[in-house]
């Protein structure tokens, strides 16, 4: 295991060890797998995959439904938080999943796993707390343990799109400071920019067969996603306004105004909203 030292060190936007954003992350956790249409692509062959790594797992929501999933497969998770790691390892524990084990790990130190370990590495969201500069040395580390044959799956988000001016603000406010903070492959500041280069990263790190699907998630007014979204996004701008003032972007009170209004507006009839994310996913070579 790392040292603590090394356990403390992490560019998330949002404090990792909140017990807000490991709520937030649950609920979220379901949907996104729900949109994607479960935990795995359709191409995916699972019958020579034994050993999975799931990497920020966060609450351990994917990792856990895997191991329920599939009873043969060993499934190890891992995160710097560790409220999370403990809650996940709690979850496994009550809910009779043997086969689940969670780790605290710090994903931006050498990865604690010997050579050629996983049959399958699974990666999401985690532009909110990897710098640009970051992503090769990360996934040269998954290339490591990732065994021939073996795949890796990431998953990366890009802005909303909605016509609430507010939320939109927000939005900005986020690549903005994602921008100044150097956690964006975007040129510019107007988006997050790391889903174009997912197939780049992999083809670049040594995987092969590299593949992609994008997603959307709906979540206008009337939606089945509305009210989920809705308090998502309740919890999850205001624990960004940390964020947005540490990097210069805005003040907490004009955070504050911006965001009961971004509130108000998502309750409009008329309230339409668009996520955006993508998946891509490359084989090591035998």
């Amino acid at each position: 295991m790392p040292e603590e030292n090394n356990l403390s060190k992490t560019t998330y936007f949002i404090e990792a060890e909140n017990a807000a954003e490991m709520a937030r992350l649950i609920h979220q956790d379901r949907i996104i797998t729900r949109c994607m249409g479960g935990l795995f692509p359709p191409q995916f062959d699972l019958t020579g995959i034994h050993d999975i790594l799931d990497i920020a797992c966060g609450p351990g929501g994917w990792a856990l439904d895997v191991a329920r999933a599939y009873p043969d497969k060993r499934v190890t998770a891992i995160d710097i938080s560790q409220i999370m790691v403990g809650f996940a390892q709690y979850q496994a524990t009550q809910m009779q999943v043997p086969n689940a084990h969670f780790q605290t790990m710090n994903i931006l130190q050498p990865l604690a796993f010997s050579d050629n370990a996983f049959d399958l590495i699974n990666v999401r969201f985690i532009s909110g707390f990897l710098l640009q500069t970051q992503w090769p040395p990360f996934l040269q580390e998954c290339f490591r343990i990732t065994r021939p044959g073996g795949l890796i799956r990431l998953t990366e988000p890009d802005r909303t799109i909605s016509n609430s001016p507010s939320v939109e603000q927000l939005n900005d406010f986020l690549a903005r400071a994602m921008h100044r903070a150097g956690q964006s492959s975007s040129p510019n500041e107007l988006q997050f920019g790391v889903t174009p280069l997912l197939r780049s990263f992999l083809n670049r790190t040594g995987y092969v067969n590299v593949q992609k699907a994008a997603y959307v998630l709906e979540s206008s007014a009337s939606t089945e996603e509305h009210l989920s979204q809705y308090q998502n996004s309740m919890v999850f701008f205001k624990l960004l306004q940390p964020f947005f003032v540490k990097t210069g972007i805005t003040t907490q009170e004009e955070a504050e105004v911006l965001y009961q209004r971004a509130l108000e507006e998502m309750l409009e009839p008329d309230y339409c909203a668009l996520w955006y994310f993508l998946s891509a996913w490359g084989e090591k070579p035998r």
